[in-house]
């Protein structure tokens, strides 16, 4: 793991973005007690930026919330996947 100061960081970005994308740990610290990780973003998480995805996500809590849920047995599940 390697700890670096935010100016560290700016003077040699891509130096540190190499690290990380090597599996490196790179903290960077900011005044303050701010501290942040720098990591590489993957295949998994581009599935997340997705608008579409997103949009189906929020839909999904927003019908959580108005209380728009079904209660499925632990016995259909078993059913449903041949258990």
């Amino acid at each position: 793991m390697l700890v670096i100061s935010s100016r560290e960081f700016r003077d040699n970005q891509k130096k540190y973005m190499d690290l990380a994308d090597s599996n490196q740990q790179i903290i960077i610290l900011r005044g303050k007690g701010r501290a942040y990780v720098l990591t590489p973003v993957g295949e998994k998480d581009r599935y997340f930026m997705d608008p579409q995805v997103r949009a189906e996500i929020q839909e999904g809590i927003a019908q959580y919330q108005a209380g728009k849920t079904t209660q499925v047995d632990k016995a259909d599940f078993d059913r449903l996947l041949g258990l």
